[in-house]
């Protein structure tokens, strides 16, 4: 009898072992591995603000006018080698009357390059060169993987100094989007070149974990412990990262340069506390803006002139004119 039980014992213990494990490799391909299928994140909507904000026809008109504007550009597909030997492409647009000012925006989760019209034509009638990324996993980039903004973080540097040196930069942003933000702020703790002046995090979130771990409870009602434990050692062994330590939290907290964290006060898919709390570890010259009414990266098209207004104040504010 006490045999059978110690067979049985073993065999629950061996069958838990391997759902977990097969647990842990599902969400690596729904989460980290690269596909072209975008996966429906929790609170990704449209918020109540934002649908009553135009009408169809307003709306309409400035899409038209945006994507007429984006059309006429001459954007100029460019590329840099990561430090692990990875081809990571760019769009770049170059102004006609060159400032010497440029910015590096990042898109969000299985996004790309060619997003983020808005407010490219916004940089771009403010006198800057315009750089967007495809992230690594992502567009026209090499990747197999999903870093989350992690292995990013150094991309980014590369972009940096690229801008500096080969398009002659002499003031530079860095302003990311969701996972974008996340990637931005992760950079913020690495050593940017100086010509960087200033860093802006739309949405953002702290770690790689309590985000996936928020979105497992919402998507699949879920506790976080075990299984996503379990998907980053997964994740460590095939992409060279755990979520632990994929952290904008921990980053921020080194950097040293200008920051503005933006994010809407109904923001379900990366939840406003996240910003609130990467504004408290931010030890550099801050700003924290809670935009009422914007869900997720919502605040340009909730309150555009505000943001502009943002924009312009923070840029003159750290460039130092």
């Amino acid at each position: 009898m006490k045999k059978k039980l110690i067979w049985i014992g073993t065999g629950t213990v061996m069958a838990i072992f391997i759902l977990l494990i097969a647990a842990g490799n599902y969400f690596y391909n729904v989460a980290i591995n690269r596909g072209e299928e975008s996966v429906d994140l929790h609170g990704g909507g449209k918020s109540v603000t934002a649908a009553k904000l135009l009408s169809e026809e307003e709306e309409q008109r400035k899409l038209e006018e945006i994507t007429d504007w984006t059309a006429k550009q001459d954007f100029e597909l460019v590329e840099i080698e990561s430090e692990d030997g990875l081809k990571l492409k760019a769009r770049f647009l170059k102004n006609d009357t060159p400032s010497g000012k440029a910015v590096i925006l990042a898109h969000g989760y299985k996004g790309n390059s060619e997003q983020m019209p808005g407010i490219t034509k916004f940089y771009y009638e403010q006198g800057y060169d315009i750089l967007k990324p495809d992230a690594r996993g992502h567009g026209l980039s090499e990747g197999d993987y999903i870093g989350y903004g992690w292995h990013d973080r150094r991309d980014y540097v590369r972009w940096s100094s690229f801008l500096a040196e080969e398009a002659g930069a002499e003031s530079i942003f860095l302003h990311g989007f969701s996972m974008g933000a996340a990637t931005v702020l992760m950079a913020s703790g690495e050593k940017l070149p100086e010509q960087v002046k200033g860093i802006i995090a739309d949405s953002g979130y702290t770690t790689v974990l309590e985000e996936l771990s928020h979105q497992l409870k919402y998507l699949y009602k879920l506790p976080s412990f075990p299984v996503m434990q379990i998907t980053s050692v997964i994740t460590k062994i095939r992409a060279d990262y755990t979520f632990a330590e994929a952290s904008a939290i921990d980053s921020v907290a080194k950097n040293k340069l200008p920051l503005l964290i933006i994010h809407g006060d109904q923001d379900a898919l990366v939840p406003t506390e996240m910003g609130k709390r990467l504004f408290e570890e931010a030890n550099s010259e801050k700003e924290l803006w809670i935009v009422p009414g914007a869900g997720h990266t919502e605040a340009y098209t909730i309150a555009e002139d505000e943001y502009q207004e943002k924009l312009k104040a923070f840029w003159k504010k750290a460039i130092g004119n």
